[in-house]
């Protein structure tokens, strides 16, 4: 899977993969949906997640019929969720962390302070 991940595609292949015009990719970087990397020599390079990213957008533009401001206000939204997603899963480990260190902490304390409970009740402490 990490192959897939670092895998480049020029605008070529990708606009073959789905049987666009490559003027269409073109469109939609200008448009800002889409950034693809570019390398010294400013060619073109789309990733597996840019890749993604298109399949998104046509599904969007061709099935659903959303035209490309209506895209842009979507990925921008997904692109937002996504980020609010990775600050709570950090705040949630954050606070797991926190928990187990002050139960680890809880634990070791001696139990002074604590008043016994039987059955009947509160227990009386004998003093020495």
């Amino acid at each position: 899977m990490v192959n897939q991940r670092r895998r480049r595609y020029s605008i070529s292949i990708v606009a073959e993969m789905f049987d666009i015009h490559p003027q269409t990719l073109r469109i939609y970087e200008r448009e800002g949906l889409l950034r693809p990397a570019r390398t010294g020599g400013n060619t073109r390079v789309y990733t597996q997640i840019d890749v993604e990213r298109i399949e998104l957008i046509l599904r969007l533009t061709k099935e659903l019929g959303v035209n490309l401001a209506g895209v842009e206000v979507i990925l921008n939204m997904r692109d937002r969720m996504e980020a609010m997603q990775r600050q709570v899963n950090g705040l949630l480990k954050a606070m797991a962390e926190r928990f187990d260190s002050e139960m680890k902490e809880w634990g070791n304390r001696e139990e002074e302070g604590l008043v016994p409970v039987g059955r009947r009740g509160l227990l009386r402490r004998s003093r020495l």
